[in-house]
């Protein structure tokens, strides 16, 4: 269980709670975006269960006051409505609060809970919506089916200079499998967390991968991604946070524009899972959310209660133009060399960030991953976009520096 993350906030605005929709027909802005919480009861409770617009699912908090569940959605959107779908558990008293950075909060209504669906009408703008409860009306943590923010979709103010396009891609299943590193050997791996493509095991191709599904948002994207799995205190932890974001970064302009999108089937490992220490071959680091004050780390760090232990990956960006893999799975790509991609890997493709957070903090020592200490954090990439796809949003957001969100759109 996750600390609840206590908070000052501001003076309520002056909004309207109303126990009906508003006539206008917002657009759901919140469904599949990344979304966390101060706890979840247990596995069977996940907080995406809020955000994944399926009323037969739900997350549920620990049994305290106060908690929290808070959705990013992606850049900040005109709001104009909020609707909970409470399960039997719900809150006496909440605020809901909004935020440009998903840190310093403003709350814009207080009010009392009720059983069932309640639609909060507000009226902002804001990038992260939280809803903070004060109060439990039962023995029970929290817990809702539904957790809505509709609004408005347009981008407000101008087109953001930064070559992005996510895939917000939450936690699928676990097996001891790596279709990259030992294909066709089910059991033969460390435990990896699967994410994205519902269908990945150790027989997996690029054919089966296209006729799985995937629970990414956008659902297009039919990729599989993997990493080691975290242990606290013994216990498999998976991230509540799962987003993969495809960037122009560590590239000259120039370059950017020449950016190429990966071809289908390419498969790439980033990290180094038989690390012994901390050297330059362990890429990956960890930090807190929201407690930048601690510092990044190859291993992992000590995080305040009421944070989350991130993780960060940045894959390679350079491709050789000829192997969709290689025999150490690597040397087909590189990282670039002075803001261009080297003679041995002409191709710019999108460099691939991975950031994972997990509902943990405290002492590092409770902590360990499937392949070893955090200095092994690694990431496995087996792309299987829709190749006119990928190209649109390489086109579209990428080779004019332009932020998109899940969708490719600005």
């Amino acid at each position: 269980m996750v600390t609840a993350l206590a908070v000052a906030v501001s003076a309520a605005s002056v909004v309207t709670f109303v126990a009906s929709p508003a006539s206008a027909a917002p657009e759901l802005l919140s469904q599949g975006r990344p979304v966390t919480a101060s706890s979840v009861e247990n596995g069977g409770t996940p907080v995406q269960a809020a955000v994944d617009g399926n009323t037969g699912t739900r997350w549920s908090s620990a049994a305290a006051d106060p908690q929290w569940i808070a959705v990013d959605l992606g850049s900040a959107k005109p709001i104009n409505q909020v609707v909970l779908n409470w399960e039997a558990a719900y809150a006496r008293a909440f605020q809901l609060q909004t935020s440009g950075d998903g840190a310093n909060w403003t709350t814009v209504l207080t009010a009392g809970g009720t059983a069932g669906v309640q639609t909060l009408a507000v009226n902002t703008t804001a990038r992260h919506v939280r809803l903070y409860t004060t109060q439990r009306a039962t023995q029970y943590g929290v817990s809702l089916w539904e957790f809505q923010v509709f609004g408005d979709a347009a981008p407000s103010g101008p087109i953001v200079r930064v070559a992005e396009f996510l895939a917000d891609c939450p936690f699928t299943h676990r097996l001891p499998d790596d279709p990259i590193v030992v294909p066709n050997l089910p059991g033969a791996s460390h435990m990896h967390s699967f994410f994205g493509n519902r269908t990945t095991n150790a027989h997996s191709t690029v054919q089966s991968l296209l006729a799985g599904t995937s629970n990414c948002n956008p659902s297009v994207d039919l990729s599989s991604y993997w990493v080691p799995t975290l242990y606290a205190d013994g216990q498999a932890v998976e991230p509540t946070g799962t987003t993969f974001y495809y960037l122009g970064e560590g590239v000259r302009d120039d370059v950017i524009a020449r950016i190429q999108p990966f071809p289908l089937g390419l498969r790439i490992v980033a990290g180094n899972a038989k690390a012994t220490a901390p050297d330059a071959t362990t890429i990956s680091r960890w930090s807190c959310l929201h407690a930048g004050h601690v510092g990044a780390s190859k291993d992992f760090v000590n995080c305040p209660a009421g944070t989350m232990l991130e993780s960060y990956l940045d894959f390679p960006q350079c491709w050789n133009g000829r192997d969709l893999d290689s025999a150490d799975h690597k040397s087909h790509m590189s990282y670039p060399v002075a803001g261009t991609c080297p003679s041995t890997h002409p191709v710019p493709v999108p460099k691939l960030r991975q950031v994972l957070r997990y509902p943990v903090s405290g002492d590092p020592a409770r902590f360990r991953l499937s392949s070893g200490a955090g200095f092994t954090m690694h990431g496995d990439f087996f792309n299987a976009w829709p190749e006119a796809e990928l190209a649109r949003r390489v086109r579209d957001c990428i080779n004019p520096i332009i932020k998109c969100g899940a969708d490719g759109r600005p």
